[in-house]
């Protein structure tokens, strides 16, 4: 008899990308006109927006932020956790690239580029900010996007799961740490206090509700639950990229005097990616472990949590920030890349496979 987080896991592991999902980076790129060309068209309502805010909390899009980020993580079960046990080597791995690697080599990437070879083509006040919104996103861990990935590379579903619930759960306690220590050593200065505060209204909160929401769900059975997800499944989208249209509406006056700052800033992130991804990948063959283990372990290694980043680099920086357009910019390309990796590893299948068996035989 299948266990509940089983049964989550095959449920997860058979959803289809929805067209909205599959068509994201075009849905940003609409957003994008949509918002610069509203921005320009009506300034003060879009400026009156921006001042409706809370102890620096802005009401619009902190509730946009709860509806983009609740329904994934209802979707999680911190229930499988104990299933981590299982692939103790592939989880090692993706936690190793997560939280040692990919944030770090970020920071690394962050001042190579935006500091240093692109800093005469950026605007010279925001590139602390640029650096800072690719912190934020590296430091992020894909949650929902991720059994996409896995589903389309044929990973182990419950491999997966576990992962995610255990990013989410290490995710509560390390981002604010892990943001803090490399934005002192990018000498990026944010108080400490706004930091916790964003974990605790972009984090705790929403996956103490999610979590509330998910036990009343499947207190009415599995079927209810999947009708509710089929509901809400669109939501974190729409919210999304109605955020976006706000944050281009701010953005829209730097990005028409600068247009080239979207291509710049998605070069460090898409080496990140592929970094990540071919590092978790070959990691994974080293120490031994199935090819449907490797390839959402690479995923999960390479993908952000952007909508997280999206959130806490408005939260930190502001609407008009660097920070927060660097952040967007994650979201612009992370969909045609990860489509990308999901490719290569599934084409290279047979070369990992002919690796576990050389390394078996001798």
């Amino acid at each position: 008899m299948s266990t509940q987080c089983e049964v989550t896991a095959k449920v997860v592991a058979g959803t289809p990308m929805s067209f909205f999902e599959r068509y994201l980076t075009l849905w940003v790129f609409l957003c994008i006109v949509a918002g610069i060309a509203s921005g320009q068209v009506a300034p003060s309502l879009f400026q009156a927006i921006g001042h409706m805010e809370v102890a620096k909390v802005n009401i619009p899009v902190g509730l946009l932020i709860w509806v983009m980020i609740i329904p994934m993580l209802v979707k999680v079960d911190f229930g499988a956790l104990h299933e981590v046990r299982q692939h103790f080597k592939g989880i090692s791995v993706t936690l190793f690239v997560n939280w040692l690697v990919k944030p770090f080599s970020m920071a690394f990437l962050g001042w190579l580029f935006i500091r240093h070879l692109f800093a005469p083509m950026l605007p010279t006040a925001q590139l602390d900010s640029y650096i800072a919104g690719l912190i934020l996103l590296a430091a992020a861990p894909c949650t929902a996007m991720v059994f996409v990935w896995s589903r389309l590379s044929n990973g182990d579903p419950l491999f997966t799961l576990s992962q995610v619930a255990l990013n989410d759960t290490i995710m509560v306690f390390a981002f604010a740490p892990v943001v803090g220590l490399l934005l002192g050593i990018s000498s990026i200065t944010v108080p400490w206090a706004t930091l916790l505060t964003s974990v605790v209204l972009y984090i705790v909160i929403p996956v103490a509700l999610a979590q509330i929401w998910r036990k009343m769900l499947l207190s009415k059975g599995q079927d209810a639950f999947d009708a509710a997800m089929e509901k809400v499944g669109h939501w974190s989208i729409a919210a999304l990229l109605l955020t976006l249209v706000l944050l281009f509406a701010f953005q829209g006056e730097a990005i028409i005097k600068q247009p080239l700052v979207i291509a710049l800033l998605a070069i460090p992130i898409l080496i990140q990616v592929l970094f990540n991804s071919a590092l978790a990948y070959w990691l994974n063959r080293i120490v031994g472990e199935k090819h449907n283990i490797a390839c959402p372990s690479a995923l999960i290694g390479a993908s952000n949590f952007f909508e997280l980043a999206v959130a806490a680099a408005i939260s930190l920086f502001g609407f008009e920030s660097g920070a927060a357009l660097a952040t967007v910019v994650g979201v612009l390309i992370e969909v045609p890349v990860m489509l990308f990796v999901v490719k290569l590893v599934n084409r290279s299948k047979g070369w990992y496979e002919a690796g576990l068996t050389a390394r078996s035989s001798s």
